[in-house]
């Protein structure tokens, strides 16, 4: 009889680690840095709103942008979306902090947020199970070959990062964690 929660497993791989690799770019942020755990402002557990991001390097005829941040280690087989921001245009090369606010009101005209995994129309804070190990939080900015994916709010992102893939351009990544 088991008395409490299991949570071990495999460490999943990177999950970029596992498509083609694609031209990169520099992603950065006032709030998070390569490697190093999240303030709680960025979790279930504080203010749970979205990191500021800035990019560049971008390469040429890069049009549009879609931002996600996906943690790996979600005890589920296909890990677990925290955010996607889809249609970004071409000249935005940063989101403020709670640019993820719910409603969009963060985010540049024409760029729109599909529902988190927790069904949350704007970024969902890092917020793992409690007792597990640390969790991975792969924000990623993937540089597009198109001014919009033609997809809207009702899309998963599942379904936008395959419809990411057959138009990315260069990806830049910032990976964080969290543990509670």
């Amino acid at each position: 009889m088991t008395t409490g929660t299991d949570f071990e497993r495999p460490l999943p791989p990177d999950p970029y680690s596992l498509l083609p690799v694609p031209t990169t770019f520099a992603l950065k942020s006032a709030d998070v840095a390569e490697g190093e755990p999240l303030a709680a402002d960025f979790s279930v557990d504080g203010a749970d709103v979205s990191p500021h991001l800035r990019w560049s390097g971008a390469p040429e005829g890069t049009r549009s942008y879609a931002v996600s941040c996906f943690d790996p280690d979600a005890p589920t087989p296909s890990g677990y979306w925290h955010w996607t921001v889809v249609d970004l245009p071409a000249e935005v090369t940063s989101l403020e902090r709670d640019a993820g606010a719910v409603g969009g009101s963060g985010l540049p005209a024409g760029a729109f947020h599909v529902a988190s995994d927790g069904g949350r129309l704007g970024f969902e804070g890092a917020g793992p199970p409690p007792g597990d190990r640390p969790h991975r939080y792969v924000f990623a900015v993937h540089a597009l070959d198109v001014p919009t994916l033609g997809l809207s709010e009702s899309n998963s992102p599942v379904h936008v990062a395959f419809n990411v893939y057959f138009h990315v351009l260069a990806r830049a990544t910032l990976t964080a964690t969290y543990r509670r």
